[in-house]
């Protein structure tokens, strides 16, 4: 079972592999190539999960047997390797979902670059999940921002291009804020590795000196990654980036590569900083407000929106603000929850943009309100599936949204001073949910003369099909049967700490 400990690091490597041999691949080879990369890596992300709760604990792997402060290290816990198997699973399904559309919006010599791409935005993903040091984390950053950034632009349309630009400006922001960060950090400290770092951040507030420059490399780190991440008021660049890119980009973005950097910031604060000497600095104060501002002026901006795409990315900045609230409580419950939110909303927002699609392409291909009057009836898969990611956003019970609303709001119990204001906007940001996502489901199900319309059916596309069956089965795993889930980020936090 030891040989476990390299799964981390052979997924990482394996990514990487796969986009240098993709890269000179035809279309169909590389998809394959990709497929089989997302399958391995599910497989591996599923063995490492079920070692490390075997275990216990977490394991440290050490790269080239070279100890710090020369070497590289990976770090494998619990809540690493859940999430690395919930990244895998949600790319898997995200790029199979949206492939019929691929071959219409991406010219043909083009195709295999996507996957390329796509390859290297998950090794980004994983080394972000799994990183022990601070610069390797900072370099698979980069990764992440030129991948995702390609594949937006992918589509060579002027607005595509426009969306690529405005993202590539935020993130070079959030970067250079992130890095001016890292170095006034490691000036402080004197090493990279997390675990270390954090030794010597105790040490300086044990000591009182530099204490004024090492909050300021913390906040600097921290806005860096909530402009990466799109918390508001930096969510400019997310409405377009989202709305029109490919499907699979659209679904790909919105549920895994902001959360990349939420994730690391999560690693930041247990294992860089340390979760009292964060909560001291009085930063999480500001993330709470600024979460809870997210969560209203996300929604009524969705609501203002005629375009089902731009709705669905207005709603990514609401829920990013969701999890930004649940870190502002400054407890363990708070983060559970939050935790919890970015599963869930990966698996509910990738679930609502590919059935989206299918909605739109039964509507001459319009992806205006009106123009999807009745494509419920004709996409019933897309129909049953955008109307479960609907009910899950709004918070029914059952699905997976019931269960994150349900932790947001004992978080906020346990927390008297946040209590008011976090239920607060938690009820209202529920019921602006709901006006835009029944609104939705109403208009797709609003009967008309469906004659002039083509209709899809599951012999059509059953490829698409499948996939919208896995996801709606996802969310409702995480609806029933949420237990496990909170029971594994719980002990994953223990470790982190």
């Amino acid at each position: 079972m030891d040989f476990v400990r390299n799964f981390p690091c052979i997924s990482i490597m394996l990514c990487l592999f796969a986009g240098i041999i993709s890269s000179g691949l035809r279309d169909k080879a590389a998809m394959w190539v990709n497929a089989a990369l997302l399958t391995i890596n599910t497989v591996l992300s599923a063995y490492t999960l079920i070692y490390t709760l075997t275990l216990g604990d977490s394991f440290v792997y050490v790269m080239g047997k070279f100890p710090a402060p020369w070497g590289n290290e990976i770090r494998a816990g619990v809540l690493e390797a859940l999430m690395a198997l919930f990244f895998c699973i949600i790319m898997l399904l995200s790029l199979f979902g949206g492939r019929h559309k691929l071959i219409e919006t991406i010219e043909e010599d083009k195709l295999h670059l996507y996957y390329v791409l796509t390859d290297l935005l998950l090794s980004s993903l994983l080394a972000l999940v799994y990183t022990n040091d601070m610069f390797t984390a900072y370099v698979f950053v980069e990764i992440n921002t030129i991948s995702a950034c390609g594949l937006i632009m992918i589509r060579q349309n002027g607005r595509t291009i426009e969306a690529a630009v405005r993202y590539m400006i935020m993130s070079l922001l959030g970067s250079g804020l992130l890095l001016l960060g890292l170095c006034m950090l490691y000036d402080l400290t004197g090493h990279l590795l997390m675990s270390n770092i954090k030794e010597s951040v105790a040490l300086i507030v044990a000591d009182g000196d530099y204490v004024i420059p090492l909050i300021v490399s913390i906040v600097l780190m921290s806005v860096g990654l909530c402009i990466k991440s799109a918390l508001f008021p930096f969510h400019a660049w997310l409405p377009d980036a989202y709305g029109y890119s490919t499907i699979s980009s659209a679904a790909i973005l919105s549920s895994l590569v902001s959360k990349g950097y939420i994730f690391l910031l999560i690693k930041i604060i247990y294992r860089v900083i340390g979760f009292d000497v964060y909560g001291d600095t009085r930063i999480i104060d500001m993330l709470f407000l600024f979460g809870l501002m997210g969560m209203i002026f996300g929604s009524t901006s969705a609501i203002k929106e005629n375009d089902i795409r731009r709705m669905i990315a207005f709603s990514s900045v609401a829920q990013i603000g969701y999890i930004y609230m649940g870190f502002g409580m400054g407890t363990q419950a708070g983060m559970t929850a939050s935790i919890f939110h970015i599963l869930s909303h990966a698996a509910t927002k990738s679930l609502l943009f590919i059935a989206a699609v299918g909605l739109m392409d039964v509507s001459g291909g319009s992806r205006t309100f009106i123009e999807l009057t009745g494509s419920g009836y004709r996409n019933k898969w897309a129909g049953v599936t955008f109307t479960v990611g609907s009910l899950a956003m709004v918070g029914v019970p059952l699905f997976s949204g019931f269960i994150s609303k349900l932790l947001f709001s004992q978080a906020a119990v346990q927390n008297h001073a946040k209590m008011l204001p976090a239920l607060i906007v938690l009820g209202i940001s529920t019921i602006l949910n709901a006006i835009y996502f029944m609104k939705t489901v109403i208009r797709i199900y609003t009967p008309i003369d469906n004659s002039v319309y083509t209709v899809t059916t599951f012999k059509d596309m059953p490829v698409y099909a499948i996939v919208l069956l896995a996801f709606i089965i996802l969310n409702v795993i995480l609806g029933i049967s949420s237990q496990p889930v909170v029971d594994m980020i719980q002990q994953g936090l223990a470790t982190f700490a």
